[in-house]
């Protein structure tokens, strides 16, 4: 004869509505940040093959795209754009009519209500595909730290005239919120959140993004900067000076196999809205499982984003956000 606790527990599961009413972690809408990816031209949508139902849209494009992330409950987008021409310090990024400036104001003329995070990074803005300006120390090729956090500035204050409502830095160079905070407050953002890519690992997942943005590095990778996926403790250590410098949101990416972080730093911090990211290459391994029949790919997406939150996340960047949304109303 079964225990009487286990008994219990099985009652708990046997109606559809009372799993629903004792269900611990509650996945919406309203938990989603949908990246976007923008480029230069009319009328254009160019498909991105690894990431199927994904396109660099052109700004003429993005009032019919917003109309619709909004009616399906999702709050908030983040913008990455495509530049017509590139350079060796990603000079468009910071353009004040650059491809990211001209969404910004594009969506804001829509009438959107939308929330409108801006990444802020050059990978995609400069011809080495690296995340600032490259320098030559003693025969090795590497990000210029210093020389990185002014333009950086520069491309933040130009998002923020632009329209951006949330300022998201990606580059994970040292001292990048204190310069974004003082550049931002200086010329008069001083309400202008920022959102940290504050625990951000150099990962295997992120292929397929590398693909819409047209950002993979011409040489070396990006590990002299990003965080070894072996580490933990060091998450926790990048996220207490982010805080320290003023970082008002936190994020850890990727997600899926970095839950043991989002937990380990909403622990640490639960006073502190924490994102994550779940990345592309996750979502294409879904897609391409689903595609082979392999997978449910709603029942499994959504497992994948219940998790992440049940790790800690306060909200989502996904991919699947618009389905997940469909799926969920």
């Amino acid at each position: 004869m079964s225990s009487f606790p286990t008994i219990r527990m099985r009652r708990l599961r046997t109606h559809p509505k009372l799993r629903d009413m004792v269900r611990e972690t509650m996945l919406t809408p309203n938990d989603f940040i949908l990246p976007l990816f923008v480029r230069h031209g009319e009328k254009t949508r160019v498909d991105i093959s690894s990431m199927p139902g994904h396109a660099q849209l052109t700004v003429d494009l993005l009032a019919d795209e917003v109309a619709e992330i909004e009616s399906l409950g999702i709050p908030s987008i983040i913008l990455f754009g495509i530049p017509e021409t590139k350079d060796s310090v990603g000079s468009d990024a910071y353009d004040d009519n650059g491809i990211v400036q001209q969404a910004l104001r594009a969506i804001k003329a829509a009438g959107s209500n939308l929330l409108g995070m801006a990444d802020v990074c050059f990978c995609e803005f400069t011809d080495h595909g690296h995340c600032g300006i490259i320098n030559d120390r003693h025969g090795t090729m590497d990000v210029d730290n210093d020389a990185t956090l002014e333009i950086l500035v520069k491309e933040a204050v130009s998002f923020a005239k632009a329209g951006a409502d949330v300022i998201a830095p990606s580059g994970m160079m040292d001292g990048m919120i204190t310069a974004l905070r003082t550049g931002l407050d200086d010329s008069g953002f001083e309400n202008i959140p920022i959102l940290s890519y504050a625990a951000k690992y150099s990962s295997g997942f992120y292929g397929p993004f590398r693909e819409a943005a047209e950002s993979a590095p011409t040489f070396g990778d990006r590990r002299t900067y990003q965080m070894d996926p072996a580490n933990g403790a060091e998450a926790l250590r990048e996220v207490e000076l982010d805080l320290a410098e003023g970082a008002d949101m936190l994020m850890v990416k990727p997600a899926l196999s970095y839950l043991d972080i989002i937990r380990r730093v909403k622990h640490a911090h639960p006073e502190v809205p924490l994102a994550a990211y779940s990345v592309s290459g996750e979502f294409a391994m879904v897609k391409a499982a689903a595609a082979n029949g392999w997978i449910d790919e709603q029942r499994v997406a959504l497992e994948i984003l219940t998790s992440i939150k049940r790790a800690g996340a306060d909200m989502i960047l996904n991919y699947f956000a618009k389905d997940a949304a469909r799926w969920l109303s």
